[in-house]
């Protein structure tokens, strides 16, 4: 690969040696709000484990907030976003498992390879129509899609992190007036601290376009301030982006929110973008045979000596839904003890 596209961590001495069922492998980073981990099975199968940070576990608050995000996350079905498989909401320090997701997120791949080629662009937009259109099905909106939040699989990209995703049905624990989002990468709604609706999710997929395209947000880099401000008053800066999506691109990025598309008319017959479904090799050389050497490195990862934990009396059944609460592959892969 001609750049790292993050890094695995090795095991703490203070990191649990198993979560759940789950054996810990190597750490992948920090959030907001948890840590995460990769972790096997006893059965082989590699997850993405998010724990709640104590501060936060001891919050009741917080902890109700986290049910309700779960829950949510569990209603969202689709092909691009990561699937819940497991979750304990009530012990000590509550945690949540995905399927591990082997590619670098949106981010991580442009520092790395630079802009995505067009045949790229036109299938992660219509990936990322195919995800929003899944969310906003199961009564959600995502409120915070942006590069870190997009995962590069080889079978098309996949939308994580409904970390304060919230109902759209008016169940919100949001407060009127915060504003919950990324600058640069919120709808002038979101920068107003105004009502968010799917809509909002569209203006942003417009500006993640942009950066994969540019390696830049349509509304610059400045302080919070400046691209808040660009972001409600400004036009974006569309340099870069290929001729054949500034149609679809600036339709996204429509001040009012009642000139944008849907993502059903993204990637509809007569939608304005006329964006494909992910192929098979839909990304550059580069990026997919990092994504494949990674996989397999992960697979070889040996389980820790301790081994599994024992199987709890009533274990928790794996749900086949999707939703996703937290990034998983944002740092360098640096292999733990051995694997060198």
């Amino acid at each position: 690969m001609d750049g790292e596209l993050g890094v695995m961590e090795p095991l703490a001495d203070c990191d649990p040696a198993h979560i759940g069922p789950y054996c810990m492998l190597a750490r992948l980073g920090v959030g907001g709000m948890g840590r995460v981990y990769l972790a096997r099975s006893p059965g082989g199968r590699t997850v993405a484990v998010k724990v709640v940070l104590p501060e936060y576990a001891s919050d009741t608050v917080f902890r109700d907030r986290f049910r309700r995000e779960v829950a949510a996350a569990r209603t969202v079905e689709g092909k691009h976003t990561a699937p819940v498989v497991d979750a304990d909401l009530e012990c000590a320090s509550p945690w949540l498992a995905t399927d591990y997701v082997p590619g670098p997120d949106l981010d991580a791949a442009v520092a790395a390879h630079g802009p995505l080629p067009e045949d790229s662009l036109r299938a992660l937009g219509a990936g990322l129509a195919e995800a929003l259109g899944d969310i906003h099905r199961a009564g959600l909106v995502h409120r915070d899609l942006k590069p870190p939040n997009v995962l590069l699989d080889v079978h098309g990209p996949c939308v994580i992190d409904f970390g304060i995703a919230r109902a759209a049905d008016g169940s919100s624990l949001t407060r009127a007036g915060t504003v919950i989002g990324s600058p640069g990468f919120m709808s002038p709604e979101q920068a107003c601290g105004d009502e968010v609706t799917p809509a909002s999710d569209v203006f942003s997929l417009g500006a993640v376009l942009v950066f994969a395209a540019t390696g830049r947000s349509p509304f610059g880099d400045g302080s919070t301030a400046g691209m808040l401000y660009q972001v409600v008053h400004d036009d974006p800066d569309l340099t870069g982006v290929p001729t054949s999506l500034l149609k679809v691109v600036r339709a996204c990025l429509a001040k009012d929110p009642a000139h944008r598309p849907t993502p059903s008319q993204l990637v509809g017959p007569d939608g304005a973008a006329a964006l494909l479904t992910a192929p098979a090799g839909w990304l550059p050389a580069g990026l997919t045979a990092g994504i494949a050497l990674h996989a397999e490195t992960v697979m070889r990862m040996d389980t820790p000596a301790h081994g599994y934990p024992a199987a709890p009396a009533h274990p928790e059944p794996a749900r086949h839904t999707h939703g996703w609460l937290g990034r998983h592959f944002h740092l360098r892969h640096r292999p733990r003890d051995a694997q060198r």
